[in-house]
């Protein structure tokens, strides 16, 4: 079976760390006890697409504040031919135009697309517009200003992928059974209960001012909004759903933060290992470890080290 992929790239996306989030999953959705996965800030959809892929799951719902993201999804779900269509349109356009002059293509798109407002029904047009500028703009950023328009410049690709049909065909058909729903992470609890995996990705707390990404829309993500998701993780943890968040390990720049361990005390806190891309200084960029929160001991044997747990993948 050919891996289905993400359709864009999305800052902070967990397509390269599939491999060690795997350990982690919960062994009831690898046994089919579990049999609804939930997904609050769905992003790239890296995470869901992997589990829709490997298990048995029979619901799952995933939620975005991003409403373009959202549209695309459904775009993707219930009407993927004519968005192909629209695609393949602006990839011959864009790829036809030499390489100078491809800018004033990419900014007429970009200008389109923030001249309005997508509307609460299926837009295939603007889902075809944020498909194209994720996959032509700078480093594939999905970036807004606090007027909500996208800002992000033109990137120098000599030959984008921007419709790639057959995955985009897969996707579709892998998403049928995935309600997409635009709206505070805090939605979905009416469909969490003790037969739930859910896998939280929210926007990461900053390490420091240069890697602070939280733009995906106008609004901000701060300590506060932190504090407020990890009293929302404990109660779920009250309906005994099975939990799993990521976030930045603040140790990573000052060993002396236990932001985390405060705010989830009692949980299992792991670490993983990472390549941080977004960042204004290139030595900024590399390899570091991230937090996983679990309200469950994982199969891998793990072993405490500072009030943290790290992964031993067994042989």
């Amino acid at each position: 079976m050919e891996v289905i992929k993400p359709f864009v790239k999305w800052a902070g996306g967990k397509g390269s760390l599939i491999s060690q989030l795997t350990n982690f999953y919960p062994f009831e959705l690898e046994n089919g006890t579990i049999k609804k996965y939930v997904e609050p800030f769905v992003g790239g959809g890296a995470v869901l697409i992997d589990i829709l892929q490997k298990y048995d799951v029979e619901e799952a719902y995933a939620f975005d504040i991003n409403k373009d993201l959202i549209n695309c999804y459904n775009v993707i779900k219930q009407n993927v031919e004519t968005l192909i269509e629209k695609l393949n349109e602006k990839e011959k356009e864009f790829l036809n135009i030499e390489l100078e002059n491809r800018q004033e293509y990419f900014y007429k798109i970009r200008s389109e697309y923030n001249s309005y407002k997508i509307e609460d029904n299926l837009d295939v047009k603007r889902a075809s517009e944020f498909i194209f500028l994720n996959r032509t703009c700078f480093n594939g950023l999905y970036r807004v200003n606090k007027n909500g328009k996208f800002n992000v410049p033109c990137g120098k690709y000599k030959n984008p992928t921007i419709c790639d049909a057959e995955n985009l065909r897969n996707l579709s058909k892998l998403l049928q059974n995935v309600v997409f729903e635009y709206g505070d992470y805090k939605k979905c609890i009416k469909y969490i209960d003790t037969n739930t995996f859910v896998y939280f990705d929210p926007p990461y707390r900053p390490l420091s001012i240069t890697s602070g990404f939280t733009s995906y829309t106008k609004e901000d993500f701060n300590d506060e909004n932190q504090k407020e998701l990890a009293d929302f993780y404990k109660e779920l943890d009250l309906k005994n759903a099975k939990l799993m968040l990521s976030n930045s390990n603040p140790k990573n720049t000052n060993k002396e933060d236990n932001f985390f361990e405060d705010i989830y005390k009692g949980f299992n806190i792991n670490e993983v290992s990472a390549k941080r891309m977004i960042n204004s200084k290139a030595q900024g960029r590399g390899e570091i470890s991230e937090l996983l929160i679990t309200n469950y001991k994982e199969n891998n044997e793990c072993i405490q080290e500072n009030s943290i747990l790290k992964m031993v993948v067994s042989n």
